[in-house]
C-alpha cells in the first residue's frame, strides 16, 4: 500500500527544507518529541520513579522491536550503538588460524574494526569482498564462502549506495558452510522488511537514529536463541538475575536475566531515550514497513530515472534497496556537489563517489524533482553535459 505523505508527523521540517538524507539521521517524529518532553518532566521528579520503572519501558522496547523483526522479546538486547552490538557478536564467535572473516569493501567502520581486531587477536584472516561492478553483492559474497569461513559480517544494503545483499540466501548458505552471520541492519531496518525467522542471523544490530526514526545513542541487538548463553562485554547490576529486587543487589547473583538481556548495556533504562524510541517503533508498526518501502521506492525510482537522464550511474533498481539510491558522480565530485545542494536547502550525503539520496515519508515527488533540477544546474556549472530531462517534464505533468 502506498502511504500518503507524512510531513506533518515529523518535527523541524518547517519552511523550504528538502531533506533527502534519512540514511544520515532521521528528523524526530512529533510523537517522539512529545514523549521526550513528558519523560524529561518525569525525570525532574525522581521520587516518582519506582524500581519497576527501570524494567517497564525496556521490556516494552523489546516487545516492539521483536514485532518489527518477527522475533521474540527474549532475543532483544538494548545497547547504546551498533558498534556495541557488533562487539558483543565478535566477543562470542569462534575463529582462529586458518579461519576467514568476510566483510564488504568500504563497509561502515563499526562493522569493520571489531572484525579486524578479532582476526588480529586469533590469527584468523580478514577478507574484503570487492564491490562488484554489477552491484550483485549476494553472488560476490557466496563466491568467497567455503568451509573455512567462520563469520560473514554484512549489511542488508550497502551504506554508500543502497546496493542489496540477499540475506535469506546468504544466511542459508552460511549455515550450510558452518559460518556465523552477523548483520548490521542500521541502513535498512524500519524501511525494508526483514524477518529474523527467515534470515536466521546469529546476531543482528540496528541503531535507532536512522530508519527506526528514534533518538541518537541507542540501538537494538537481536540474538539467535543458540547465542543467548554467551559472554557479555560488560558486567552491570541490571542484567543479573533478581535485579528487580533492589534490596538484594549486594547478593551478587551469578546468573543473568533470561535470554539476550545478559547483553544489555549498563544504564539501559534510559528514562528519556527509551520513550522516544518506543514512540517511533509504534509509529513504524502502525505505518507498516512494507508500506514504507513501497512508498519510498516510488521516490527513489524517480531519482533513478532523472539521474540516468543526467548521465549519472545510479545503482539499478533490481540491485538496490527501495528506500535509498546512490548516484555515482565522475571525478570525485560528490562532496562538493552535496555542499552546493545544501546551500540551496537540499540535503543529501556524499558517501564515497556517490551522492546518497535517502527519502522518507516526509518527502514528495516535488522534493525529488527539486533535487534533480538543482543537480542538473550544478553539473552544468561544473562543465558536465547535464541536460534538462524530458522525464522530469513528464513527471511534473503526471
Amino acid at each position: 500500500m502506498i502511504l500518503e505523505p507524512q510531513r506533518e508527523s515529523f518535527d523541524g521540517l518547517e519552511g523550504h527544507i528538502t531533506y533527502l538524507n534519512c540514511a544520515y539521521m532521521s528528523p524526530q517524529l512529533r510523537a517522539s518529541v512529545a514523549a521526550a518532553k513528558r519523560a524529561l518532566s518525569r525525570r525532574s521528579k525522581p521520587w516518582q520513579i519506582a524500581a519497576e520503572d527501570f524494567f517497564r519501558e525496556p521490556e516494552e522496547s523489546r516487545r516492539l522491536f521483536a514485532r518489527l523483526v518477527g522475533g521474540d522479546p527474549d532475543g532483544v538486547a538494548l545497547v547504546p550503538a551498533a558498534s556495541y552490538g557488533i562487539a558483543v557478536a565478535a566477543g562470542n564467535l569462534r575463529t582462529g588460524p586458518g579461519g576467514r572473516i568476510l566483510v564488504l569493501e568500504e563497509e561502515f567502520p563499526s562493522n569493520y574494526y571489531a572484525w579486524a581486531e578479532l582476526a588480529e587477536r586469533t590469527g584468523a584472516k580478514l577478507e574484503t569482498v570487492r564491490h562488484p561492478a554489477d552491484h550483485d553483492w549476494t553472488s560476490a559474497v557466496l563466491e568467497r564462502l567455503d568451509g573455512r569461513v567462520d563469520v560473514i559480517a554484512a549489511p542488508n544494503c550497502h551504506w554508500t549506495d543502497g546496493s542489496l545483499l540477499d540475506l535469506e540466501r546468504v544466511g542459508e548458505e552460511a549455515r550450510r558452510a558452518g559460518a556465523a552471520l552477523v548483520v548490521d541492519a542500521t541502513q535498512s531496518l524500519g524501511a525494508r522488511p526483514l524477518d529474523v525467522r527467515r534470515v536466521r542471523p546469529d546476531f543482528l544490530v540496528a541503531s535507532a537514529y536512522k530508519w527506526l526514526l528514534g533518538p541518537y545513542g541507542m540501538a537494538f541487538l537481536w540474538v539467535a536463541e543458540e547465542r543467548r548463553e554467551g559472554r557479555p562485554i560488560e558486567h552491570n547490576w541490571i542484567n543479573r538475575a533478581g535485579s528487580e529486587d533492589f534490596s538484594g543487589l549486594a547478593g551478587y547473583a551469578a546468573a543473568f536475566q533470561p535470554g539476550a538481556r545478559r547483553y544489555d548495556a549498563g544504564e539501559r533504562s534510559n528514562f528519556i531515550l527509551l520513550p522516544m524510541a518506543n514512540a517511533a517503533l509504534r509509529r513504524l508498526l502502525e505505518w507498516g514497513v512494507k508500506n514504507i518501502s513501497e512508498t519510498l521506492g516510488l521516490l527513489t525510482d524517480l531519482a533513478e530515472e532523472g539521474a540516468g537522464e543526467l548521465g549519472l550511474l545510479p545503482v539499478p533498481r533490481g540491485r538496490r534497496a527501495r528506500h535509498m539510491i546512490g548516484l555515482r558522480l565522475p571525478g570525485g565530485e560528490a562532496a562538493g556537489v552535496a555542499g552546493r545542494l545544501a546551500e540551496q536547502g537540499i540535503f543529501v550525503s556524499a558517501r564515497g563517489a556517490c551522492l546518497r539520496v535517502s527519502p522518507h515519508l516526509y518527502n514528495t515527488r516535488e522534493d525529488v524533482l527539486r533535487l534533480l533540477d538543482a543537480l542538473s544546474r550544478e553539473l552544468r556549472r561544473r562543465g558536465y553535459p547535464a541536460l534538462i530531462r524530458s522525464t522530469l517534464d513528464q513527471g511534473r505533468n503526471s
